[in-house]
């Protein structure tokens, strides 16, 4: 055997995985310690009009674990070919995005091991094969490089909880919570760890929680949420293996013979009267506070219930947000210190974990133009509209064009009408009263469905009992109904709606933190229900804070149709190049009473003022995140050319490849999906002649004109009988489906192949399976028969 002519797999099988474990079984658990070709991202989301693809998720060859969660190290293999430290360089990579101290590569000879703790003060060095490092020994120098004491030792190897399931954390959450409890075990005291918006915050939390209580280091446990529905939610979810040592504080009631508590920020503060319940705990009561959503006022000097951490203050208090608040009058870093781990919405989105989205941002005539009343115009209440320049930030507050709520309506149901009218949709509206008048539109809009079923358009806000009692129903992805939620702050946080298709955004916003948190209500994947993308459909220009530094996910796609097209954005984009919301949603306006004389009535209601729709735009991002604007032939051509720099060196790749569908797979792995282009060149065109033309500017034949070609030069005369009958139905078959069909050796058990005997059989009459795949590359020789197809 030459060591030389293994593969990679070769390699790991026969030299370096019974090095990991050692001669004995002794040194690391094949079966708890070691996990092989470990893909720890899913594959960024690609979207090209309608066609949804994963690119390639990232995988180390070796992940090495000191116990289950608690990753220690990273090797990479490469076969015999290579030296010892070819792979080190990926390998450091994965580890530095796995945050594990030590790095190995090997190519069966031996390891390289970088030491990225620099527990030994030699950071690189060559290890035999048989002497690679036991877990203890790993363990000892990483403990030493932190510095544990005994206890905090015991704080930091404390496991998981584990349910039988087989659920484990991701990658980031590992990291999250080991990061957190090992700083606790180290004394620190306060925390902010900055997760995006369903990356499952809540579930880092009851991991950290959960270590830390059992470990003995923290006896009596404070979670902080800020939405009722959030506190059920986690009760009865990801905290529920606390069991009876759990209780949720309600109605002001205080039993201190728990252990975990859960509460509203508003159940331990209020109002004047009430806000001292919290000190019926003895200020040392609780040893750590977990404050979910801490952007929303734990880090506000001012703020109600930041007496409660003050009051506290002895107990360790870990700050979790997917939006951290920094303003001159509000510092969540201030107060708990730089962030300990960060997981970004635009990392989430390339890993795979979170969903990309396209834009369709909408723009209204009187929104762009303003609109001003002729003199003496009256409201559709008899009232006289003060005449004044009035603006989007008039619109819905303090002046109410009612044909710009229809419009509104109409865009959004002309989107579903061609999309889906069963996707669930949140529109964000600027008050409560906007929120009732947008439902009614919609029903109005709707009006068969709506008739069909009173909660296809349900208005969800904090005011209205029939409203929040559907949220459930909203949220859980087998229910139906409600179809459509209006809302304006209620469905802004917390709400897990993990089949939301459609978010509108009807509301001024200029908080770059309320912006990502209505984001979020769209960024879960639910691949059961075909969920993964959404659309932000934009009449606010809300979305200009996609050029905001501090944003850190873009946008796959932003479109911007003219007057009378379509909402839905095309598959081939166009070209294209107030005030903050108040701190609680508005009350709605009773029955209209006219004023009292020399009093201005709150709010003009007109009826007669056509609203019309000026312009729309479309972007989407490429595999990298990065913003797009131009078409897909556009970028097909850039990518296609950044791959092959010429046309020759094109066929060249595409005539050496034994499978022509691998270099479709690698073209689409970078975002050039030819289905969707075959949409807009043409359905007859092979995946060949859709990059020749497309990318190097060749006149395309068809499949058929191919086909011909090959058939009229007697291509297959030499073959007998059966056989050339055998290559001139594949010849057929490559007609009507591409070359993809003809590689597939599936393609022999379909119809009229199936005449010629078994897959087996048809390979039998070619003398063996290589004479076969040899007749099909002599086949694709003369589809692509370079002097005819250049």
């Amino acid at each position: 055997m030459n060591k030389k002519d293994l593969t990679e797999t070769d390699i790991r099988t026969k030299f370096i995985t019974p090095a990991i474990v050692g001669s004995n079984g002794d040194k690391w658990n094949v079966m708890t310690q070691i996990r092989e070709e470990f893909h720890f991202t899913k594959g960024r989301v690609i979207v090209r009009g309608k066609t949804v693809k994963r690119g390639e998720s990232k995988k180390a060859d070796y992940l090495l674990f000191y116990k289950p969660n608690l990753p220690i190290a990273v090797i990479e293999a490469k076969d015999n070919k290579h030296s010892v430290g070819a792979g080190m360089q990926q390998a450091l990579e994965y580890a530095e995005i796995l945050d594990v101290p030590f790095a190995y590569s090997s190519n069966g000879d031996a390891f390289l091991e970088h030491d990225r703790s620099n527990s030994a003060g030699v950071v690189e060095r060559e290890i035999p094969l048989d002497q690679f490092p036991t877990p203890e020994e790993l363990w000892v120098r990483y403990r030493q490089a932190k510095g544990y004491d005994a206890k905090q030792e015991t704080i930091a190897i404390q496991d998981y909880f584990d349910d039988g399931s087989g659920k484990s954390p991701r990658y980031y959450q590992l990291i999250a919570i080991n990061r957190t409890v090992d700083a606790i075990a180290r004394g620190d005291n306060r925390i902010l760890l900055v997760m995006a918006t369903g990356t499952g915050k809540t579930y880092t939390a009851f991991q950290i929680i959960w270590r830390l209580w059992k470990s003995g280091a923290k006896k009596r446990i404070l979670f902080l949420v800020d939405r009722n529905i959030l506190a059920d939610q986690t009760k009865t979810n990801d905290f529920k293996p606390f069991g009876q040592a759990m209780t949720k504080i309600t109605n002001r009631a205080v039993d201190k013979s728990y252990e975990i508590y859960l509460a509203l920020y508003q159940a331990v503060t209020g109002t004047e009267e009430e806000r001292n319940i919290y000190k019926q705990f003895s200020p040392d009561f609780f040893d750590l506070i977990v404050v979910d959503e801490c952007h929303r006022g734990s880090a506000a000097e001012d703020a109600a219930w930041h007496d409660v951490l003050k009051y506290l203050s002895s107990a360790t208090q870990i700050g979790m947000t997917a939006t951290p608040k920094e303003t001159k009058d509000v510092s969540n870093i201030h107060y708990f210190g730089d962030p300990i781990y960060t997981y970004s919405l635009r990392q989430g989105i390339s890993d795979g974990y979170l969903a990309p989205y396209k834009v369709v941002r909408i723009g209204l005539d009187k929104d762009l133009e303003g609109w001003r009343p002729e003199k003496g115009k009256l409201d559709k209440y008899g009232q006289e509209i003060e005449d004044r320049e009035y603006n989007e930030r008039d619109f819905d507050r303090n002046l109410i064009l009612e044909k710009r709520t229809e419009a509104v309506a109409g865009k959004i149901t002309a989107f579903l009408k061609a999309t889906d009218r069963y996707a669930k949709t949140i529109v964000f509206c600027e008050n409560i009263d906007h929120a009732e008048r947008m439902r009614q539109a919609l029903v109005n809009a709707n009006a068969d469905l709506a008739a069909a079923n009173k909660r296809y358009v349900m208005r969800i806000t904090g005011d209205n009992d029939e409203g929040k009692a559907q949220l459930d129903n909203f949220i859980d992805p087998e229910s139906t109904f409600p179809v459509i939620a209006t809302t304006s702050q209620l469905m802004s946080t917390g709400v897990d709606a993990q089949t939301c298709h459609l978010i509108v955004l009807d509301k001024t916003i200029k908080s770059m933190t309320e912006f990502k948190q209505i984001i979020g209500r769209g960024t879960r994947i639910n691949e059961d229900y075909n969920k993964f993308f959404f659309t932000i459909m934009d009449f606010k220009r809300a979305t200009a804070l996609f050029a905001d530094s501090t944003f850190d996910g873009d946008p796959v796609q932003i479109y911007e149709p003219g007057p009378g097209e379509s909402p839905v954005p095309p598959d081939e984009p166009q070209h294209g190049d107030g005030e903050p919301p108040g701190s609680g949603p508005y009350e709605p306006p009773g029955p209209f009473n006219p004023p009292g004389i020399g009093e201005g009535p709150a709010k003009y209601y007109v009826d007669d003022v056509e609203v019309t729709v000026v312009s729309e735009r479309v972007q989407y991002l490429d595999e990298h995140g990065r913003l797009i604007t131009e078409s897909l032939k556009d970028y097909t051509r850039k990518t296609v050319r950044k791959a092959y720099a010429s046309l020759n060196a094109f066929l060249n790749a595409w005539n050496d490849a034994e499978r022509k569908q691998a270099i479709i797979d690698e073209l689409a792995s970078h975002g050039v999906f030819l289905d969707e282009l075959a949409e807009q060149v043409g359905r007859d065109y092979d995946a060949f002649d859709l990059v020749c033309h497309v990318a190097f500017d060749q006149p395309p034949l068809t499949r058929h004109e191919r086909a011909a070609r090959v058939k009229k030069h007697n291509v297959f005369g030499k073959y007998g009988g059966k056989t050339r009958a055998v290559l001139d139905a594949l010849l057929v078959k490559y007609a009507d489906g591409g070359v993809k069909s003809v590689e597939s050796l599936d393609i022999l058990k379909v119809d009229p192949l199936t005449g010629f005997g078994t897959p087996v059989e048809i390979v039998r009459l070619f003398g063996g399976k290589d004479n076969y795949l040899a007749a099909i590359r002599e086949l694709e020789t003369e589809l692509y028969n370079s002097k005819e197809a250049a």
